[in-house]
């Protein structure tokens, strides 16, 4: 079994154990903790893009290429349940790599707090 198969059955198990607090209901759903939508700079439309765009996040040793599932709305996500300090790499062939900022992801009581970015790609 691959290392983020295993995480992610850890996450669904774990996510939302009972706590101290009786008032809090974590839902069961996994939750992304980056949300990156990738855009031309030149373009009039404001319709994210995702053909031979990958997008990868590095939080020190950790490192994943960003999945999109809609291709209507390309929006790619990662970071399921993981908080941490990213770096967000975004590669187009004949575009310049884009390179962000560290990108902090927190946790709530049940879940991470999704940081949505939105790259503009020259």
């Amino acid at each position: 079994m691959k290392k983020g198969a295993i995480f992610l059955l850890f996450v669904l198990l774990f996510s939302c154990q009972a706590t101290d607090n009786d008032d809090v209901f974590c839902t069961t759903e996994v939750k992304a903790g980056l949300n990156v939508s990738v855009h031309l700079a030149e373009s009039s439309s404001n319709i994210p893009i995702s053909d031979g765009v990958t997008v990868v996040a590095r939080d020190g040793n950790y490192s994943e290429t960003l999945q999109f599932f809609d291709p209507q709305n390309p929006i790619f996500y990662g970071a399921y349940e993981r908080p941490g300090t990213y770096t967000i790499t975004v590669t187009k062939a004949g575009r310049q790599t884009y390179v962000s900022q560290p990108i902090v992801v927190t946790e709530d009581i049940c879940h991470v707090i999704t940081q949505t970015v939105m790259v503009l790609l020259l």
